[in-house]
Order: structure tokens, then sequence, then C-alpha cells
């Protein structure tokens, strides 16, 4: 992967200081630009910082992952997200560890009044907002799993099996070509997409971007590893619907079974993996950990409300008749 065109100062300032060899840099003085998860130049400079530890980027050196001068800005940078996380996600209460299951399915509920993005997908949607729609989701799926993989050795018994239970799934259960991040290359490539990794960075907007980054936040700190357990179990809770109108969307489009088949899995898989995530992973947490059990519900309420406000940027993007990335016109790949 490429580092992308800066988005303002702090990425310019990044971006130049990671083009050289590791090395003591002062990080840019705060210049925010609005509201945090809308601000690009703060999304993708934390992308960026969090991309250190997963495959990198080519021109960059690898010695930069534990910088100390780069994880100054990345907790700065953190900060700030978390402040605007904050400020748009009300913290939950925490719940005895019976109620926990209760309290999960009814912030699920809750959100079922959002932006109808999977019905318009399933009955409306073109085949240039499906390309969009893709574009959006890889820069996730195309690394799905291993945000919620940092969790692993932060648990213990129950919790940390149920956990490797639905990752090893997610993972193919040693199949390459069945894991999920390969599957959903199999869909890019059959839009007419480029399916190497992170080809399409620098065309998401900040909110794309922040979904991403909250995964990483919550699952790089161990402080937050009861969030990113509430993180995947409402990912898993809110799936498989979805991803159904997914593929019969595509497939009202004409589109074959191979570039179904990444949504096909998710209907069947992660109706499964719901229920693991809810009764042993973050039931037996929440047993082992009554404190957190708050921590579990702030996590699915992120993740619930940043996929919220994805949809509302996608849905009213496209009702105005403009592209919902960041670039117009036509994007690299597409025909």
């Amino acid at each position: 992967m490429q580092l992308p065109p800066p988005r303002g100062p702090i990425t310019a300032r990044l971006f130049e200081a990671l083009a050289r060899p590791p090395h003591a840099f002062s990080p840019p003085p705060p210049s925010f630009a609005g509201p945090p998860l809308d601000d690009e130049d703060l999304q993708l400079a934390l992308f960026t910082c969090y991309e250190l530890h997963y495959h990198g980027f080519a021109q960059v050196d690898d010695g930069w992952e534990w910088n100390p001068s780069l994880l100054e800005l990345r907790a700065l940078l953190e900060r700030r997200f978390e402040h605007g996380l904050a400020a748009v996600v009300p913290r939950p209460s925490a719940v005895p560890p019976s109620q926990l299951r209760r309290a999960l399915n009814e912030l699920v509920a809750a959100e079922d009044d959002g932006p109808p993005l999977a019905t318009f997908m399933r009955q409306q949607a073109d085949i240039g907002q499906f390309r969009e729609f893709v574009i959006h989701r890889s820069i996730y799926h195309l690394k799905e799993a291993d945000p919620h993989t940092w969790a692993i050795p932060r648990l213990q018994g129950r919790a940390k099996a149920s956990l490797v239970e639905i990752q090893a799934d997610e993972y193919g259960g040693g199949r390459p070509e069945r894991m999920h991040s390969e599957l959903f290359r199999a869909t890019m490539r059959g839009l007419g997409l480029d399916d190497s990794y992170g080809a399409y960075l620098g065309e998401v907007p900040a909110v794309t971007l922040a979904i991403g980054n909250a995964m990483s936040l919550f699952g790089l700190h161990r402080r937050y590893r009861g969030a990113v357990l509430g993180h995947l179990a409402a990912f898993e809770m809110t799936s498989s619907l979805p991803n159904a109108k997914y593929s019969q969307g595509l497939r009202r489009l004409g589109c074959d079974a191979a570039v179904r088949r990444f949504y096909d899995e998710h209907v069947q898989a992660d109706a499964v993996h719901e229920q693991i995530a809810l009764n042993d992973m973050c039931g037996s947490f929440a047993a082992a950990h009554p404190a957190l059990t708050g921590d579990i519900l702030y996590g699915a309420a992120c993740a619930l409300t940043l996929d919220r406000l994805f949809a509302s940027h996608v849905m009213d993007r496209w009702r105005s008749g403009s592209t919902s990335l960041r670039e117009t016109g036509l994007v690299a790949g597409m025909p």
C-alpha cells in the first residue's frame, strides 16, 4: 500500500517524516478542522499510525511502528478521536452481567430506524453505487477480523476460546481461499475494482476511516478490551440481514455467485457468531469482569453509531446525485 495524498497539515507533516528513516520528530501542533469524526486530516493521520501495526506502507520503514515520536503523535490524535466518539455516543451505564444480553439487544433494536442503506442496495442501487459501497467497505474487509484479534491475548477462559472460535471462521478455518478477506477480494474483482490492499485509501472520506479507527483503538489498548468485545458483538448482531440484502441486490444486477459469495457467507456464519458473541464471549467476560459491562455496551454503541453515520453520509450524497467518495468522477479500477 502506498501513502495517499495528505489532507491537511497533520498528514503533510506525518507523511514527510515517514518518507525518511525512523527519527525523532516534533509532532505538528494541534490544528483540528471541525468535529473529530468529520476531520479528514485527523482520521487519515490516525489511520496511518494504526496501519503501521498491520500491513504498513511500501515506502515506510517498518522501524516507524514503535518510534516514540510517532507514538506521541498517535496519542494526541487518539485523545481527539476519543473525545469525538464520546460527543456522539453517550456511554451506557453498567448493568449486572445477567442483564447484558438484554441491554445489547436493546441497543441494536434502537438502531432499526436508521438510514435504510441495505434496503436501498437490495432494491434500487445501480452498479456504480454498489462499486462505491464496496470501495468504502474494502478499507476494513480486506483485513477483516484483524482489529478484533488483538483482544485474544487479553482474555482468559471461555471468553478467549469463544473469540478464537469466531475468528477462526473469519480466517477461513485454515483454508486461505475461504478467508473472508479473500472472499471480499473476489467481490471486488467481479465488480471491476482493484482488489489490492488499501488501493482506495485516498478515495474514502473521514467517516469511513473512523469506522476502522474505532476498531483499532479498541483492539490495540488493553483498557478497551471490554469495548472491543462489545464492538464485535454488535457487528455480528447486525450482519446477517443486511448481507442478505446486499446479495439480493447484486443478484438483481446480474452478478454471479462468486461476486455474491462474501455476503452469502455472512448470512449464515454471522447468525451463529451472534450467539457465540452474546452468550459465550461477552457473557463470560462480563461474569468475570462485572465492572466492565458498561465498556462492552459502549463498544457496541460506537459500532452502531458509526455505521449509522456512514449510512447517512452515503445516502445523503446519493440522494443529492453526487458520489459518496472523496473524488468526483470515476475511481481508478472502475469501468
